[in-house]
């Protein structure tokens, strides 16, 4: 081996952290679900390394806490808070016109927002909850915003998906679970639709030649309000004691949780169609690596026929990749 050989491989065995994040100095960058969780802890470093970011949060209440408190751990930031419910296509509407209005170009979309679990609830827009909020409010969203993205010199989507899209299936007969129900099943659903949107999205673009890079991530076991939520939904108590004590013992801090997130959204070696995890313990915790998703992930039949059913529920048409 070289000495280069030998230098290369000595940095490849480092462990990344937030603290190789390059200058993001004159970037904008838009963060879902940035109140919380891994979505707060993206838009913390995105901010702490120079990024405009944009907080865009369903509750402005709890959102204004989240502006606090960034802004203390970073100090002064040019950071914005936007109100932006995924569950309501008019929201998402308006918010994508409020972002062109402010921001002619967009640099980094992180599609982080999400639920997981829940009893079954509907959208504003009559979809089921899950589906509608991690899946078709950022399918929207993403095709809202597309020709600020297009307008980047290099833009980034990285769409949060989760190592449960392997129980997932694309259930077109039954995409909103009328006939049959279960949380975890749903969530499922969703988390495989991140994936097929993420990879079919890169197609699309490559094909439409623009210089937009979709890519996906997901933060293994991460101690967030995500979880938190689920368990409550649960009606045993034994059972939301037994899953609190496993996430207190297991689970990894949402700072470490967000560290696929930001290598994905930040560092120019990562490509469009790949997807981050952390890479250690089946990828439940550890630090960024490229990881391989469910095969059923990569169909594009598939892709393309979840393609066309969003595109027909939401309105959202991409003319700009037609």
């Amino acid at each position: 081996m070289s000495y280069l050989e030998g230098i290369m491989v000595a940095m490849a065995s480092i462990s990344w952290t937030a603290d190789h994040i390059p200058d993001l100095s004159g970037r904008t960058a838009v963060v879902t679900g940035a109140n919380s969780g891994l979505g707060f802890r993206v838009a913390v470093e995105l901010a702490r390394y120079g990024a405009t970011v944009v907080m865009a949060c369903r509750d402005l209440r709890r959102g204004e806490a989240a502006l606090k408190q960034l802004g203390q751990e970073v100090g002064r930031s040019s950071v914005e808070l936007r109100q932006l419910d995924l569950s309501d296509l008019s929201s998402v509407r308006a918010f994508a016109t409020e972002m062109k209005t402010a921001h002619r170009v967009l640099d980094i979309l992180v599609n982080n927002a999400g639920i997981m679990a829940i009893p079954r609830q509907q959208t504003a827009d009559g979809f089921e909850m899950q589906l509608g909020v991690n899946h078709l409010g950022h399918f929207a969203l993403t095709g809202a915003l597309l020709p600020s993205l297009a307008a980047a010199p290099d833009a980034k989507v990285v769409t949060v998906s989760s190592q449960m899209h392997a129980i997932g299936t694309i259930a077109f007969e039954d995409l909103m679970s009328e006939r049959r129900y279960g949380p975890w099943r749903a969530y499922g659903q969703s988390k495989l639709a991140n994936l097929l949107f993420t990879f079919e999205l890169q197609r699309r673009v490559d094909r439409a030649g623009l210089r937009i890079s979709s890519l996906a991530s997901h933060p293994g076991y991460a101690a967030t309000n995500l979880q938190s939520a689920a368990l409550q939904t649960r009606k045993q108590a034994w059972i939301r004691q037994a899953g609190e004590t496993v996430t207190r013992i297991v689970a990894q801090p949402a700072a470490q949780g967000a560290l696929p997130t930001l290598y994905a959204a930040t560092m120019a070696d990562a490509r469009g169609g790949e997807f981050f995890g952390p890479d250690s313990f089946g990828g439940s915790r550890g630090y960024p690596t490229r990881v391989k998703a469910s095969a059923k992930a990569y169909d594009p039949p598939t892709a393309a026929q979840l393609w066309h059913r969003s595109t027909e529920l939401t309105g959202v048409d991409y003319a700009a990749l037609a």
